[in-house]
């Protein structure tokens, strides 16, 4: 089952993705938040669609997507998770997972815009797979992990490399700025991906390939990172963990390149679609 979500931002309804067409689903369920997950309603909405979709009304081409999980309480991201990456930046391979928190607010929907902030000269981007957890999670186990996940989206990670580096502090203040998280098209059930292991991801920036990579090489895979991060803090239904990016990003470039105004990126993954955004100047909201 893939979940999506639709409507003007802000107010954006649940729908459903089959055979690749939009469906509204607002009829079924209320939302894709929390309670959405933690409620069970994720099995009541899949034996429905088991049913038959025609009860739903399919949306028209050209309809405003969103980001497919309802205010998510946290997005935990994992840096340095390729080792490709890592050298790129000239780190070392971590020895456990390096965790930063993304805002919520930089959430928006796949195909909106990435601005540019206030100040910025080298905003980067960074695709990623981004796990949906399903039901509260408090030191889980590596083997019961993949049991608290409800799901797969694409992510693209956008980065201030200067304010995530070169200021004094966390890398968060590089990764949360508003629309620094564009996610979607929807998020993939796990009966949707057949080896959540071996998923190709890649990203273009004007119709040039920057990245080109596998999940099969992530130092630490999806069922580590949800036990690892749930040693931490407790994971609730909706969170979103974001597995990490491989190289090709304009830091690893010499010279480094980074987003400007006019800029197309582009980006998927096998089985969770593409997404498109295009890059605009800072404007006062």
């Amino acid at each position: 089952m893939k979940l999506i979500r639709f409507g003007e931002a802000g107010k954006e309804k649940p729908g459903v993705c089959v055979d690749g067409r939009y469906y509204d689903a607002s009829g079924w369920v209320r939302d894709y938040d929390e309670d959405f997950f933690a409620n069970g309603e994720l099995a009541a909405l899949q034996k429905k669609l088991n049913e038959g979709i025609t009860a739903l009304q399919e949306l028209p081409a050209g309809t405003r997507l969103g980001c497919p999980v309802a205010k998510p309480s946290k997005i935990v991201c994992i840096g340095l998770n390729y080792a490709d990456h890592a050298k790129e930046t000239g780190a070392a391979t971590p020895s456990e997972p390096i965790i930063f928190m993304k805002s919520t607010t930089a959430i928006v929907g796949p195909n909106d815009a990435i601005m540019i902030p206030k100040g910025s000269e080298k905003t980067d981007w960074e695709v990623e797979l981004a796990v949906v957890i399903g039901k509260k999670a408090s030191y889980v186990s590596k083997e019961a992990a993949l049991d608290y996940v409800a799901g797969y989206a694409l992510h693209n990670d956008v980065s201030e490399r200067a304010f995530q580096l070169e200021r004094n502090g966390t890398w968060d203040k590089g990764k949360g700025c508003d629309t620094f998280a564009p996610i979607g098209p929807w998020m993939a059930t796990q009966d949707e991906i057949a080896d959540v292991n071996n998923l190709r991801l890649w990203l273009s920036v004007n119709g040039k390939k920057m990245q080109d990579g596998t999940t099969a090489n992530l130092i630490f895979d999806v069922p580590f990172l949800v036990s690892y991060i749930s040693q931490f803090m407790t994971l609730l239904p909706g969170d979103i963990i974001s597995t990490g990016t491989p190289a090709g990003v304009g830091l690893g470039f010499n010279p480094a390149i980074y987003l400007q105004p006019g800029d197309v990126v582009e980006l998927g993954i096998d089985s969770l679609g593409t997404s498109t955004q295009k890059v605009v100047a800072y404007a006062a909201h």
